[in-house]
């Protein structure tokens, strides 16, 4: 038997040892308690007056979370194997933390918004329910040049979709009806809700929790699964964007269904999933490229980017027919700064201190970029990921290179390597490891990696 690195062995064991603290009630405990803090500064501090609004609501989801894993603390220290305190209790009080601190305040300013306040919704709401009414009635949602250029100054920045057209699919309830709930927050909620629900199935139907497994192994997935789950919800990060805006979460479920197909041996799904994604937003292609080199080592390259590559492309047809210079100005121009106006995107990463500080700044980060996306793509030929979890690593620290030097981004975009990297220990097929290590190798042979 191969022997693992002893330096690996024990990065897994500190990080398996505070997972495990208190049967996981003490991460959890700090989550929500770390949560409650930012949620109240957020509700105190913040110059958006959507972010302000869901802090005030979301401070209290959070507390009451705090204080329920407390009581669940309290009563583990009197009976350990209490039902209150197991894997189906953290299960239920993450469910009931992500209704409290997203589901309520989302359905809150829905309301608010459908009542006439105006501040109860970021602009990406506004812009994604505009493009559904404009695939309704023109066939696109983009709006050519010439018509942005039409827009008074100060809405030409609104004019713009900087999405993949199946992103508009999410305005179209409010193209069709004006109600609260066909805000498109509350599609996106749907969702991203139904794509994690998918996720969690396909896990638990891999051999590690069907029984085929150890009791212990099964505990080990569904405990990773619940922390995978707990960082594309309830997470800050996640709550207060699927709450105020929204766009970034659905399509960040379709790529951790992707990551599930894949760790269930569904390349065919799995490219179905993420060219889903794709369709909605170009951070999901990233993802859909470590897929198919996946796919590639298991020869069903073609069945991943059948999916992969073929949903995008699909979704792009029709707008490319209907008025391609719109979609160009929109998909292209525009997320490269050479539209009428710039992104607004701006948060104090590398790249942007970059661009903003240094003579030819912007060249200099679009070649850290570049060259980030070279080293990651020798990664792949040299070393193409044999499974889910190595590609789910790839994909979340090439996404956190991304972020890091990309001219214009936002804080808001950590959501997704936050979340792929929090997801990887789920996507494991976990065997319980011998008491002591064995190797097989003949004496005076050295033993390979």
């Amino acid at each position: 038997m191969i022997v693992d690195d002893p330096t690996a062995r024990r990065r897994r064991w500190h990080w398996r040892t505070l997972d495990n603290a208190a049967g996981g009630l003490a991460l959890d405990l700090g989550l929500y308690a770390v949560s409650a803090t930012f949620a109240a500064i957020t509700a105190v501090t913040s110059t958006l007056l959507p972010h302000r609004a869901w802090g005030a609501v979301a401070a209290v989801g959070y507390l009451l979370a705090t204080l329920t894993v407390i009581a669940q603390l309290l009563l583990r220290r009197r009976s350990a194997t209490s039902r209150l305190t197991g894997l189906p209790a953290r299960w239920a009080v993450t469910g009931l933390a992500w209704a409290a601190t997203t589901l309520l305040p989302l359905a809150w300013q829905s309301i608010d918004r459908a009542s006439g306040r105006t501040d109860r919704a970021q602009e990406e709401v506004l812009v994604v329910e505009q493009a559904g009414i404009r695939l309704l009635e023109h066939g696109t949602p983009y709006l050519g040049p010439d018509a942005i250029a039409a827009l008074p100054p100060g809405e030409q920045l609104m004019g713009y979709t900087p999405y993949q057209p199946g992103m508009a699919m999410f305005g179209l309830p409010r193209a069709l009806l004006d109600t609260w709930w066909t805000d498109s927050r509350v599609w996106f909620a749907v969702g991203t809700a139904l794509a994690l629900a998918l996720a969690v199935a396909a896990l638990r139907g891999t051999p590690a929790t069907t029984g085929q497994g150890t009791p212990a192994a099964t505990h080990r997935r569904n405990a990773a699964l619940l922390r995978g789950v707990q960082a594309a919800t309830v997470l800050p990060i996640c709550a207060l964007t699927l709450a105020t805006g929204g766009d970034d979460l659905p399509v960040l479920a379709l790529c951790l269904l992707a990551l599930a197909f894949a760790a269930a041996d569904r390349p065919g799904r799995a490219g179905l999933a993420v060219g889903l994604a794709g369709a909605l937003k170009l951070f999901a292609w990233p993802v859909a490229l470590v897929l198919i080199v996946w796919g590639l080592t298991r020869r069903a390259g073609t069945r991943v980017a059948a999916g992969a590559i073929g949903l995008p492309i699909a979704a792009l047809l029709p707008a490319l027919l209907v008025d391609r210079d719109a979609l160009i100005e929109n998909v292209l121009r525009f997320p490269l700064g050479h539209g009428l106006v710039t992104s607004p995107a701006q948060s104090p990463f590398p790249g942007y201190l970059i661009a903003s500080a240094l003579p030819a700044g912007r060249l200099i980060a679009a070649a850290l970029l570049v060259a980030a996306g070279v080293a990651i793509a020798v990664r792949l030929a040299r070393r193409p990921p044999r499974t889910a979890v190595a590609a789910t690593l790839i994909c979340g620290y090439g996404l956190l290179a991304a972020i890091a030097l990309m001219p214009s981004t936002r804080f808001g975009y950590l959501l997704y390597p936050l979340a792929l990297l929090t997801w990887a220990p789920a996507l494991h097929h976990p065997v319980d490891p011998p008491a002591t290590p064995v190797s097989t190798e003949r004496p005076g042979r050295s033993t390979s990696a």
